[in-house]
């Protein structure tokens, strides 16, 4: 029997199962803790000894973070490399003087994380998820999923399957239905929302239509961002050269959209220009407390108290943002409804991909018998309670919500496979 590995490469987490002889899944374990998720991370530095060309050295998930954390200065983080298949403006980028390819320094996350996993992949058979819709207004779908299987091949990985994310999520969950019925499966990413109606029937799973929309998780932190943080390192405030009012330019904040793009900053031009609008703005301490930001490297610190505190929205009506480093004193209390407020356009628009998820399956929502949720965002009230008013709170349920994906791939490889 050949062996099925189910893969989701995620932004922010990956997830591997592999299908079992008795036709049940295992969740590879990572790390002391046994985690089931792998963090979707590079960290890059060059070892330099005298009389040779230095080595570019990396290391992926939890040791990445520890070597970024170690010495932050002189290593560079790449986080969310997924969001950036299906952008045609981004090919490669430089790395102590090498240029790699996205394809590269995906694949160079695949072989570490298929190392770390402890499972061998030769001679075996990999469905590899992918959303409905790829992050990014101008995203190109077929180019992501060609630059994802374009990554695989890089890794060693040639002939992979692709299954759509949602359907993968809700595979299980319909397959254990006992009678005939039509499923909606919401999947949560850390970038994308996706969705799909199936209808079960005598046991296979038919799907009816998939949508997708690039909001999830990272959108909302963003919004945390956007009203909590961004406003104390200057965006909204004004500066006065040669005596005319001029708003501090909003492009100084648009890397906060997405965490790795922090990093991009610190090149001596940007820093320079922050600086001389420093220089005669309004609030000067606001635009050097985002140069200290910059510098120091301090965007997953920033990155790991938001998410934090989104969190703790999930579970009370009420967290804190607390904040610290040298000039930056940052200490917030958040209403759960006002972060509510803040996300009300992202679920619009979830709700919207939701209509046209049904529009394309030629149902209504009373014609929907269950709703299945999976992913971290799955978890914010506000998004579950769309779900609920929707359809009704009885038809919805939740559950695997980190793995589902890898277990649902795993299950449609096995499937593809039978005659």
């Amino acid at each position: 029997m050949t062996r099925i590995i189910g893969i989701d490469f995620g932004t922010t987490n990956s997830v591997l199962s592999v299908l079992e002889e008795d036709g049940s899944t295992r969740t590879a374990r990572f790390g002391p803790e046994e985690l089931d998720v792998f963090r979707s991370v590079l960290c890059f530095w060059s070892d330099e000894e005298r009389g040779r060309r230095a080595e570019l050295r990396s290391a992926a998930g939890p040791a990445a973070i520890a070597a970024y954390l170690d010495d932050p200065l002189d290593s560079r983080l790449i986080m969310s490399m997924k969001s950036y298949l299906a952008q045609r403006s981004f090919v490669q980028t430089t790395l102590y003087g090498r240029t790699v390819t996205l394809e590269q320094l995906i694949a160079i996350f695949l072989r570490a994380f298929l190392a770390a996993s402890g499972i061998d992949a030769a001679g075996t058979r990999i469905v590899a998820g992918r959303p409905v819709r790829f992050v990014g207004e101008t995203a190109d779908d077929a180019l992501g999923e060609q630059r994802l299987r374009d990554a695989f091949t890089e890794a060693g990985f040639a002939g992979i399957e692709v299954a759509f994310e949602p359907e993968a999520a809700g595979y299980r969950f319909a397959r254990e239905l006992t009678s005939a019925a039509h499923v909606l499966i919401g999947d949560f990413g850390g970038g994308t929302s996706d969705f799909s109606v199936v209808r079960f029937e005598g046991g296979r799973v038919i799907p009816l239509a998939t949508t997708g929309v690039g909001i999830a998780g990272d959108a909302f932190d963003y919004r945390i961002i956007d009203q909590v943080i961004s406003p104390l390192l200057g965006k909204g405030d004004s500066y006065r050269p040669g005596g005319t009012d001029l708003p501090v330019p909003p492009e100084y904040f648009s890397a906060f959209a997405r965490w790795h793009r922090l990093s991009l900053m610190k090149a001596p031009r940007t820093l320079r220009a922050i600086g001389e609008v420093a220089a005669v703005a309004k609030h000067p301490e606001r635009l050097r407390a985002l140069i200290t930001l910059i510098e120091d490297e301090l965007g997953y610190r920033l990155y790991q108290v938001v998410s934090a505190a989104k969190a703790a929205l999930s579970r009370g009506e009420s967290a804190v943002l607390s904040f610290h480093h040298k000039d930056i004193h940052i200490e917030r209390t958040i209403a759960r409804s006002d972060f509510e407020q803040w996300i009300a356009p992202d679920i619009a628009r979830m709700s919207e991909t939701v209509d046209a998820a049904l529009v394309q399956a030629g149902l209504g929502a009373g014609a929907i018998d269950h709703v299945f949720l999976t992913g971290g965002t799955s978890f914010v009230p506000a998004v579950r309670q769309l779900f609920e008013d929707r359809f009704g709170a009885a038809k919805v349920s939740a559950g695997g919500e980190f793995v589902s994906v890898a277990e649902g791939l795993a299950l449609i490889g096995r499937d593809r496979m039978a005659p």
